[in-house]
């Protein structure tokens, strides 16, 4: 039996466990994970204070509605798919960059080197631990709280894309032709404009061409989930990184698959993260989700920008959060 089959063997014995096992509560699970997170990003006492904050307030933030969700992969068998395949990567000299774990330099490898970067992005969805789940229910102006509380930011969506096709180009917002017209109008051209210019040359984070099961896509959805609902709907993706060829050549995995991600959409150059706007722009929703292999509900290319799917502004505290939405952050390199 080869390694691989093992591991899905393991995947099916665990489903079986899981139902056979108490469910714990949403705040057990995120008690547990807010520890972690801790630990692991060395957080403040009065950082882990604005998180927790974050998470009372909206009362549904977290890896998903327990009672609901059946994840096909366990952190352990997550685990043991890294450790089959290891990647060749310098976390230390990334660290040494970034400030910070789990995060990768923004560059372009055709004139740059990591050394170069002027802003780093999380290496996984939040929070940025691998083989965790990734956090889900988070609406738009709760991540980009999420992302100050770190010390980060929401990314701008020109970082998202530059990570996943594996070079970051210079921002290209026509905010020209958002000049005089609706926010819905402004985004509707813009968009069009910026993939007819990307739409030749379609790169997702693993390669030129669409793979299927590269990434967290072969998840299914809860029987009879409509477009949304706590009670209707689980949150059944994968632990993060739980696919090591589902990476970038920058470094950042499940830009495709597992949870789609709230990205920062500007409209004029006040609204850029990456210039330090406090005020953002609108929502933009990135990549795809974990049954993107059975419900192909979108393009997923890496430099594609979606239509005004549930538009807001990113700070609006109506914005939108769902089942399979989540989001990473940004970091702006002091002195940089």
């Amino acid at each position: 039996m080869t390694a691989w089959a093992r591991i899905l063997l393991a995947i099916g014995l665990a489903a079986i466990v899981v139902h056979a096992t108490p469910v714990a509560t949403l705040v057990q699970q995120n008690e547990r994970l807010l520890v972690e997170l801790q630990r692991l990003h060395g957080l403040s006492h009065e950082q882990m204070e604005k998180v927790r904050a974050i998470f009372r307030r909206s009362g549904v933030i977290g890896q998903g509605n327990p009672a609901l969700s059946e994840h096909p992969m366990t952190p352990g068998q997550c685990r043991a798919a890294r450790a089959e395949a290891p990647v060749n990567e310098d976390s230390t000299a990334f660290q040494r960059i970034c400030g910070a774990p789990n995060m990768a330099p923004l560059y372009d490898p055709k004139k740059e080197s990591p050394i170069d970067a002027k802003a780093c992005i999380d290496q996984y969805e939040f929070p940025d631990i691998p083989c965790e789940y990734p956090v889900v229910w988070t609406r738009a102006n709760e991540a980009a709280e999420l992302c100050e509380a770190m010390g980060k930011r929401l990314c701008d969506a020109h970082e998202w894309e530059g990570a996943c096709a594996g070079q970051l180009l210079p921002p290209d917002y026509r905010f020209d032709l958002a000049q005089g017209v609706a926010p819905s109008n402004a985004i509707a051209r813009m968009r069009s404009a910026h993939n007819q210019a990307f739409a030749g040359d379609k790169h997702w984070s693993y390669g030129p061409a669409y793979q299927s099961a590269i990434c967290g896509t072969a998840s299914h959805k809860t029987p009879n989930c409509p477009g949304g609902g706590w009670n209707a709907c689980g949150s059944n993706t994968y632990p993060a990184g739980a696919f090591p060829a589902c990476r970038s050549a920058l470094g950042v995995y499940d830009l495709n698959g597992n949870a789609a991600e709230h990205m920062n959409l500007p409209l004029d150059p006040s609204q850029m993260s990456s210039l330090g706007s406090q005020t953002l722009g609108y929502t933009e929703m990135k990549g795809s989700w974990f049954v993107f292999d059975s419900i192909r509900a979108h393009e997923d290319w890496c430099r594609w920008r979606a239509p005004y799917w549930h538009g807001s502004r990113v700070m609006d505290t109506h914005s939108h959060a769902n089942y399979h939405l989540g989001f990473r952050c940004c970091k702006t390199l002091p002195g940089r």
